[in-house]
């Protein structure tokens, strides 16, 4: 089945670090350190949960969500959900807007969608800079540049306007620039009009042009490592400093 995994990593040369023994994020492990379970705390935040990808290039990856086309979730979820995550680091989840927040005012981080096709060739879109603002100003979406090639359908303009800058919307609470609310029927997510790109839904992911035929189930996603997620195979790291 098609996952989409979306992964933030620092790239700032010395990123904020939590004072009370937990990592500031995925970038702080030692780069020996396996993926798996661990608990960050960035900094202003409480401890939290994360899946750190240490097999993606670049190593100390934070998964901050995870969908996959046949999933559990529903992804129509209230405000107050999104704000605070839901799911199974180990499977689909969301790590929670307000800990996007929270994240990326530590310092520059870059984002990275990783996706395996039905021929099994790797593609991936990374943007330089990805941050989430406050709720206070309704959780907007800022890009920067995209490093990857292709098109660029979350930071340009296209049919369905465009993802960069603009704020969050979930079901009860409608931020788009549509007449309708866009999450009653795809799930939460920065919509303008309503999206070119959607990695929030269920039985509906789109993600042009890494792959054409996700949004009908078809072809696979994923971060490139040996055992994606499989919950046997790994044990829960603690990590002090």
């Amino acid at each position: 089945p098609v996952v989409v995994v979306m992964l933030l990593l620092c790239t700032s040369p010395v990123c904020a670090t939590a004072l009370v023994g937990f990592p500031a994020d995925c970038s702080h492990l030692a780069s020996s350190s396996p993926s798996g379970v661990y608990v960050i705390q960035p900094a202003q935040s409480p401890p939290r949960v994360v899946w750190c990808d240490m097999d993606t290039e670049g190593k100390g990856w934070t998964v901050v969500q995870r969908n996959t086309y046949n999933t559990e979730i529903t992804w129509k979820e209230s405000w107050t959900t999104y704000k605070y995550g839901f799911g199974n680091v180990r499977g689909d989840h969301w790590l929670g807007t307000e800990y996007l927040h929270l994240l990326t005012q530590q310092g520059t981080y870059k984002a990275r969608f990783v996706v395996r096709d039905k021929a099994n060739v790797t593609h991936y879109a990374e943007y330089d800079i990805f941050r989430v603002e406050s709720e206070s100003s309704g959780y907007p979406l800022r890009l920067g540049r995209l490093l990857s090639s292709g098109t660029d359908y979350l930071a340009s303009y296209h049919s369905s306007g465009i993802h960069d800058n603009m704020k969050f919307s979930t079901v009860d609470k409608d931020q788009d620039q549509h007449s309708g609310n866009c999450a009653n029927s795809y799930g939460g997510w920065w919509y303008d009009k309503c999206q070119n790109v959607l990695l929030n839904g269920k039985k509906y992911i789109l993600c042009p042009p890494m792959c054409a035929d996700c949004a009908k189930g078809r072809g696979s996603t994923s971060i490139p490592s040996p055992v994606p997620f499989a919950p046997q195979s790994h044990k829960t790291h603690t990590v002090t400093q």
